[in-house]
């Protein structure tokens, strides 16, 4: 995923700082939970779409 890209993307809803997850291809808001996947290198920032992430997940601890 192209860094410059990363640098302006934040969450839809919150509209924090996002983290990007190479491994799980996904883009994390830690203030929501949320977790945005990434489908064939394009960001998918839709609500509905983002998978809710519990408290204790390892996504959120970076």
């Amino acid at each position: 995923m192209d860094h410059r890209l990363l640098d302006i993307l934040a969450c839809p809803l919150c509209k924090g700082p996002l983290v990007h997850h190479r491994e799980q291809q996904v883009l994390v808001c830690r203030a929501d939970r949320l977790a945005f996947p990434i489908k064939d290198g394009i960001p998918v920032m839709l609500e509905e779409e983002a998978k809710v992430l519990v408290a204790d997940d390892p996504l959120l601890a970076h």
